[in-house]
Order: C-alpha cells, then structure tokens, then sequence
C-alpha cells in the first residue's frame, strides 16, 4: 500500500470497476457515488458521504460521472477541499464544449487538470485493460502514471489538455456508426430472410472482420443485451460528436446511430446496452421485442 491517495467521484459501470482495480494496485481510495451503494460495492475502498470529504487531502481526484454537466456540479461544489498539489484526472466523456469549462473551473480552483477520457466499457474497465486518452502538462506523465497503469493496458499522452477528449469523440464517432452499421446489416438480413449469423461468419477471419461487430451483433440475434454502455449514455455521446463537428462535416453514420439510440430509447431501451439500438432499425411494431429470425417482422 503506497502513501497515495484517490478520490474517485462516480462508482457506477465504470467508475466502480476503475476504483476497483486501483485498490487492488495498492492505491488508498476514497470513493463517493450519488448512490451511496454502487460506493459501498468498491472492494478496498473509504466510502466518504460527500464529494468534499472524498477529495480532502487526496493526492489525484478522478472523476467517471455521466456528462459534462454532472461533473461541473459535482467537482465544482468540492475543489475548494482538494489540496493545492492534487491533480484533478478527468476521465468521463464531456465533449470539447465542457471539457473547457471544467478547465477554467480547475484553473480557478488552483488545481492541476488532466484531461483523460477512456476508451473501453464494462469489461475493460473491470479488467483494468482501457486506453487512457490523457493530455495536460508534460510534467505531470510519470506522476500519473501509476493511476492510470492501474485503470488501463495503455496510456496515451495525445497534447495539451482537451487532446485527449477531442480523440475520445473521433474514436466514439467509429464505435457508434460500427455499432450501427452491424444493426442495419442484422435487420436487413432478418428481412431478406437469410440467418444474421451468416453475416458474421461471412465476415470471420477476413479483412472486414472486427470483433466488436461479432459482440454487439451477437447481442442482436440473440436478442440479450448484457450492459456494458447504455443507450442513453451512447446517444448523449453521439450528440457530443456531432456538436464537435458542427455544420463543417456531414457525419451521416453517427446521426443514423443518434436516431436509432432515440427510437430505441423511446421503446423503452434508455437503461439497456446500446446494443438495443438494433430495436431502432426495426418498424414500431417490432421496437419492444425481438422478431424471429427471417425477416417476419416488419
């Protein structure tokens, strides 16, 4: 156990497994979530009652909370007890807008400000296998470093702070026009008629195979979308890349994802894994439940 403390702000999908893994590596952690519970299911962890008292006399505050606006309102409310030496690792996909903001609000705060979103979800995250995307001041790279080699397989320097959001969106532009690309291509070959799993052995073992497309369209066939990001949280993220590229760039596959997340999560899917994006490629009808295979639902 090192003399190091951190004071994670969000314990839930990710934040719990990423608090996790730095208790294991030896790490002091200090762990506060809006639902006291998710914090108590932190193995190794001090649960504090409140932001202030988590990131009292920490050494790194990290921050996993789901938007930019959370973080701002949750951070905001506890920098004033963060000593002046902490450094303040923000992990959480905000965008370049509110990535901003929260560092004028570390500035203000005389608090150092690494910006480092993630790229991974749930099993990443509880492997201690995620990217760490983490730009900020040069000299702080080795001081961070133990944090992050604790949370991920990898870390990445990519500049300046706000680098490393700016590449967070360009990676999750990928993820959600792949995600929906393996949609539309399930439900077209359930509506022609031709089993889906043809379409990802199809692609098995050949330059057009990608694993994730063989995970998230096996949830689709399937019909069970174990959690690992939530639809709600992809369309959130989906806006933020589209607010990046304002009218410069026509990002047609990541709208096509943002209008399937939002059907989907009229169905009722908000709370579920983003998988169930599929559910928005489907008519009305078939958006609550699953059609068998072949193409009968339309």
């Amino acid at each position: 156990m090192t003399d190091t403390t951190v004071a994670v702000l969000g314990t839930g999908i990710m934040g719990g497994p990423m608090a996790a893994n730095l208790a294991a590596a030896g790490l002091k952690v200090r762990a506060w979530n809006r639902s006291r519970e998710k914090a108590e299911q932190v193995d190794g962890a001090e649960v504090a009652d409140t932001p202030a008292d988590a990131v009292a006399g920490a050494d790194f505050v990290l921050t996993m909370l789901a938007d930019g606006p959370t973080v701002h309102e949750v951070a905001g409310g506890a920098l004033e007890a963060v000593p002046g030496d902490a450094v303040w690792l923000q992990t959480s996909t905000v965008g370049v807008e509110w990535t901003g903001k929260l560092a004028a609000l570390a500035e203000k705060a005389g608090v150092a400000f690494v910006d480092a979103p993630v790229l991974g979800t749930k099993q990443p995250a509880e492997q201690g296998k995620l990217v760490v995307l983490a730009s900020g001041p040069d000299e702080l790279k080795d001081r961070c470093a133990p944090v992050f080699d604790a949370i991920g397989g990898r870390t990445m320097w990519v500049g300046p702070a706000g680098a490393g959001s700016k590449l967070k969106l360009v990676a999750n532009a990928w993820v959600l026009a792949l995600t929906n690309a393996t949609a539309e291509s399930v439900s077209l070959a359930e509506q022609l008629g031709v089993d889906p799993e043809l379409f990802l052995e199809s692609i098995s073992g050949g330059s057009l195979d990608v694993p994730y497309a063989h995970l998230k369209g096996g949830a689709m066939i399937s019909r069970e979308f174990p959690l690992s990001f939530a639809t709600r949280h992809a369309a959130k993220d989906a806006q933020l890349v589209l607010d990046a590229a304002g009218d410069a760039l026509d990002l047609g596959g990541v709208r096509a994802a943002l209008g399937h997340l939002k059907a989907a999560m009229d169905a009722g899917h908000a709370d579920e894994d983003m998988a169930t994006l599929y559910y928005g490629t489907r008519g009305r009808q078939a958006r609550r439940g699953g059609p068998a295979r072949g193409g009968d639902a339309r």
